[in-house]
């Protein structure tokens, strides 16, 4: 399996409905996209002071599949409308699951 992790910092003026409509479009991407296999959003517990405001973790059955992904139009949509304009900072890693 190849995962791909990305963790959002969210700018300190993006508003609550910002985010929720970052989770709610996401959301939607399993239904649009065939090749992701798991998909977990999720915002962060606040249980510990530093951490990144979101998360992304999404699965596939190969490192083309997760391409596909990254460079799918309905995903591109929702980098560009809904994330940029929130967006302090990014993190994120590919790697093959063991």
């Amino acid at each position: 399996m190849f995962r791909h992790v990305v963790l959002l910092g969210w700018k300190d003026d993006a508003t609550e409905e910002q985010k929720a409509e970052v989770a709610a479009q996401l959301s939607k991407l399993p239904g649009v996209i065939p090749e992701l296999r798991a998909y977990v959003i999720g915002a962060d517990a606040g249980v510990n002071e530093g951490n990144h405001d979101y998360a992304v973790v999404a699965d596939f059955d190969s490192a083309e599949d997760y391409i596909v992904y990254r460079d799918h139009p309905a995903h591109q949509a929702i980098i560009a409308q809904h994330i940029r304009p929130i967006l302090a900072n990014r993190a994120a890693v590919q790697y093959w699951t063991i």
